[in-house]
């Protein structure tokens, strides 16, 4: 039986699973071979990057890379409202972009917006 999940509950993961619930039952095949199996799929999703990450430029990934674990978000926030980072550039781009740089910090995932690389805190 299919356990049914509210609309406010459900989170992506759960509809893909249901998805490849009702398929598991059908054999997929291309020219003759079986494609990757339902199982795989689902590896492959939940070893997956999100798809919505943040983008950030490359000296506020320094900011979050240096400070993360030693200072708090608020702090962050607060510091850079006050133009008291290492630098004016990432006080200011914090200070306009709150939203953006509070994802990226508490993600710990986001995209360096100069060469595209996704990066997180174990770039340490």
């Amino acid at each position: 039986m299919e356990r049914r999940i509210t609309t406010s509950e459900e989170t992506k993961q759960d509809v893909f699973d249901a998805v490849l619930d009702r398929l598991a039952g059908y054999q997929i095949y291309f020219n003759g071979w079986p494609r990757e199996s339902l199982g795989d799929y689902k590896r492959r999703y939940a070893t997956a990057r999100p798809d919505d990450l943040p983008t950030i430029p490359k000296c506020v990934s320094k900011e979050i890379i240096g400070r993360y674990g030693k200072n708090s978000l608020l702090d962050e926030l607060s510091w850079a409202t006050q133009d008291a980072l290492p630098s004016t550039e990432v006080s200011e781009w914090i200070d306009n972009n709150e939203g953006i740089f509070a994802e990226a910090w508490s993600r710990g995932l986001w995209i360096v917006e100069e060469t595209g690389k996704v990066t997180g805190y174990d770039e340490r």
